[in-house]
């Protein structure tokens, strides 16, 4: 159904402050040829013919579509192999989206870290686009491919080294450099907001399978690290990690949809490190606290108030030199079948939320248009849907690195 379509790849919100990145990622890394056929989509003429004269050239087609109009969406979908969306919130924007892809053998990517929305997608498409040979895939960015992906690349590389999967893996944020995306906390604040409309919202969120297929959204792990401790994994005082109650499930979805290939009683879990001693237990608990308050800032209230001041709007973002000069260093506690354990490495070389998600997703846009890819369909998360693919191309282009056995003080 695909062969003959126009496009490889239409990007979708390319006038959004993300979406400028990932077009302006696209043109300067694969140009406009017939080995990658891709144009730039959005409502406003104005706006996309100015932002594709600052990225790119008059070479990269435009399209002009509307996310509450269903026919210019089918119309839009109709003329590519891959949709990839960086409109988010994803609740308000996406939903449309998604069904006309399904319905129009489109392939989809996109940024959500919205696990409820999620949870309705699986629900509504998954079993559709499995049976139409089609993948959806969701968090293509900071959360959560260096999570997803780095569990996968662990356990290839476990599987391959010993012949046996890892039974636990603990991963741990050791620095990072770059603040909260105002599409994040968007999300994040849709979120909540829903929740309170809607308290089995929370029941989603609280669950740490809940990302796994219908009658499977249960396991051995438990709800993601809520206070300030010391770890005894990573030796150090640890702090919740903003991103663990999406990416958690992701991975845990992935290994649902591999038939618990690392084991039903495979455990994962996230925080963020600070180190040992009196002043790193200070500053965990003060990023605790930050986190804290982002999750409290409730609607109608005046911490949200406060909050809604300190952080940044959708389509708002960091400069070029604070982009280029952020980063992330995340490391891997992987406990193999005996009982040993070796530590892994995966970093990214721009800040997490606009630098490094913007390659990221263009990647992953790219590997569905073009790379042969396993057999399986459906609601997807990364790992799953593009495997070795993906990691090659995220190692080769983006500006990732993944790293097996690693000295603790490396």
């Amino acid at each position: 159904m695909q062969e003959n379509r126009e496009f490889d790849i239409i990007l979708w919100g390319a006038t959004g402050f993300t979406g400028k990145l990932v077009a302006e990622y696209l043109y300067k890394t694969y140009g406009n040829t017939p080995d990658l056929k891709w144009a730039m989509a959005a409502r406003n003429t104005e706006k996309l013919e100015k932002v594709r004269d600052e990225v790119a050239d008059d070479t990269i087609p435009i399209i002009i579509a509307d996310s509450k109009n269903e026919q210019s969406l089918i119309e839009l979908s109709k003329r590519t192999k891959v949709v990839c969306t960086t409109v988010g919130p994803y609740d308000q924007y996406g939903s449309l989206l998604v069904k006309v892809c399904v319905e129009n053998d489109c392939h989809y990517c996109d940024l959500t870290g919205e696990v409820p929305w999620m949870v309705k997608m699986i629900n509504l498409y998954h079993d559709m686009a499995s049976s139409k040979k089609l993948k959806i895939v969701h968090t293509c960015g900071f959360d959560s491919i260096p999570s997803d992906m780095g569990v996968y690349f662990m356990q290839q590389q476990a599987k391959a080294k010993t012949g046996h999967y890892a039974k636990q893996i603990d991963m741990r944020v050791k620095a990072f450099k770059g603040g909260i995306s105002g599409g994040t906390y968007a999300s994040l604040a849709g979120m909540i907001e829903n929740a309170e409309e809607d308290k089995s919202i929370y029941g989603i969120l609280n669950n740490p399978y809940s990302l796994n297929p219908e009658g499977e959204q249960y396991g051995p792990d438990q709800k993601d690290l809520q206070k300030v401790v010391f770890d005894k994994v990573s030796d150090s005082w640890n702090y919740p990690f903003v991103m663990a109650g999406i990416n958690t499930k992701v991975v845990r979805r992935s290994n649902a949809l591999m038939d618990y290939e690392y084991g039903k009683e495979f455990r994962y879990s996230e925080s963020a490190m600070t180190g040992k001693g009196i002043s790193n237990r200070m500053k965990a608990t003060a990023a605790a606290a930050s986190m804290a308050m982002l999750m409290l800032a409730k609607p109608g209230t005046f911490l949200k108030r406060v909050v809604d001041k300190k952080t940044p709007k959708p389509g708002e973002g960091p400069s070029k030199e604070e982009r280029e000069n952020g980063f992330y260093d995340m490391r891997l506690y992987t406990r193999l079948h005996d009982d040993t354990t070796v530590i892994g490495k995966v970093t990214g070389d721009k800040d997490p939320g606009y630098g490094s998600t913007s390659k990221m997703l263009a990647e992953v846009a790219i590997a569905l248009a073009k790379d042969e890819l396993s057999d399986t369909y459906g609601l997807l998360t990364p790992s799953v849907a593009m495997g070795d693919a993906l990691l090659k191309r995220l190692q080769d282009n983006a500006g990732l690195t993944f790293t097996y056995d690693i000295n603790e003080s490396t």
